[in-house]
């Protein structure tokens, strides 16, 4: 059973973003007109909105909804309750320097995980810590730019003394989730969640009983129904492998790892040390 990613506090903006993979084109046509016109948007009736986006009102309505507002006037309203910040038109400087192009890669960089930590629910982050936990064994899966930030999360769990595989091999991968057991916790990294290899992957696992986590950028997305818990990363960007989107994978891992830590800071230590001591004599 999926866990909702949108905590009751999320920022407007953010819950907006986290759904643009889930919507239909017209409604993220209108998302992302709100999302690019947030003052007139504050201003402007569902109406207005509608006919700017080329769209009927029911649609901006179901946009919303979908969002997890009751409506036009509630995600207005909470449009307006976020802080104000400057919003710089780089992206549509015809001619931008190399250094405006390396600039807009920040902002996106630093959007992506403020989204991310926006639509972070509580709940939702103490299960995956517990899954992590509890787990007898862990596999871990990814393809593609996926499959760079599934081997982080490997090294995490390696790091803090668990027993853990992450198949580099997509074949493999689902070979290994044969193997697994209702003991056992399966964690699949896909941005798209709709790719077909990471769905066989936690297809297996559940068949086999074991527990599931995944971390997408869709969570209304084939393999976000499979999960038992869903990690949200959100990213604005356009494209198959968005670069914003995977940093923000890699620092939900990260504050796995971090929360992990801070759980059993003692064990962690002397894992950490044996590690040190291990490779120190290979050390220039």
């Amino acid at each position: 059973m999926n866990v909702d990613p949108r905590g009751p506090t999320s920022p407007a903006s953010s819950r907006l973003r986290s759904v643009l993979p889930k919507l239909s084109d017209s409604e993220r046509r209108v998302a992302l007109w709100v999302l690019e016109n947030v003052d007139a948007a504050i201003r402007n009736s569902m109406s207005a909105i509608a006919q700017a986006t080329d769209v009927s009102d029911t649609t901006v309505l179901r946009m919303c909804r979908t969002a997890g507002f009751e409506g036009f006037t509630d995600l207005k309203l909470a449009l307006a309750q976020e802080p104000r910040h400057s919003r710089e038109a780089a992206s549509s400087e015809p001619h931008a320097s190399d250094l405006q192009a390396a600039g807009r890669l920040f902002r996106a960089v630093a959007q992506a995980i403020s989204d991310t930590q926006g639509v972070l629910h509580e709940a939702t982050f103490v299960r995956a810590l517990d899954l992590i936990a509890g787990a007898r064994h862990i596999l871990v899966g990814g393809v593609g730019g996926s499959g760079i930030v599934a081997q982080a999360f490997y090294q995490r769990c390696i790091r803090l003394g668990l027993r853990c595989d992450a198949p580099i091999d997509s074949q493999l991968q689902i070979m290994h989730s044969a193997l697994t057991g209702p003991e056992d916790l399966v964690v699949v990294i896909s941005y798209s969640g709709i790719t077909s290899d990471p769905v066989l992957l936690l297809q297996e696992a559940k068949s086999r009983g074991a527990a599931t986590l995944c971390i997408t950028g869709n969570s209304a997305s084939p393999l976000a129904r499979l999960a038992d818990v869903v990690l949200v990363s959100v990213s604005h960007e356009q494209g198959s492998e968005p670069m914003a989107a995977q940093i923000a994978q890699m620092t939900l891992i990260d504050a796995l790892y971090s929360a992990l830590v801070a759980r059993n800071a003692e064990k962690a230590q002397l894992t950490e040390e044996r590690m040190v001591n291990a490779i120190l004599p290979k050390s220039i």
